[in-house]
């Protein structure tokens, strides 16, 4: 393999979009690129919740237990909202998996991690404040 190669993936939830370079023959290091200049580790940058940062390695913690300790990963994250942002480094984790080996997909498919979340938020309808809320009614 070439040193350069890597595999590349999108993952997507709610507003936020996550891009992920899968390097292999790494030492484990996933890189958040927040601007061109400035890069953070994944871990400090769910700022120490463990949910957060477990649910976004996911993909990686169900296919290996020792083995996972050879890839780099370098990912870049548009929008906000951290729970989103987690579900997108998920999905974009699996989906560059499954691209690297194909075998994969069984044994994460069972999960649901190669599914998109597509839920949204709702769009604000004319005449009301938000999505479904009414102005105050008065009778008179």
């Amino acid at each position: 393999m070439v040193a350069n190669e890597y595999n590349y993936a999108v993952g997507r939830r709610k507003e936020t979009s996550a891009v992920i370079k899968l390097f292999p023959k790494g030492k484990w290091d996933f890189i958040i690129r927040l601007s061109s200049w400035k890069t953070l580790p994944l871990k400090e940058y769910f700022g120490g919740n463990a949910h957060l940062y477990e649910n976004a390695i996911m993909p990686l913690l169900i296919l290996w237990k020792d083995y996972i300790r050879q890839f780099d990963a370098e990912i870049v994250i548009r929008w906000w909202g951290v729970a989103g942002q987690s579900d997108a480094i998920k999905l974009a984790f699996a989906r560059s998996l499954v691209d690297r080996n194909s075998d994969f997909r069984t044994q994460l498919k069972p999960y649901g991690l190669l599914k998109r979340d597509s839920r949204i938020k709702e769009r604000k309808k004319p005449w009301l404040k938000k999505a479904r809320k009414a102005p105050t009614w008065s009778k008179r």
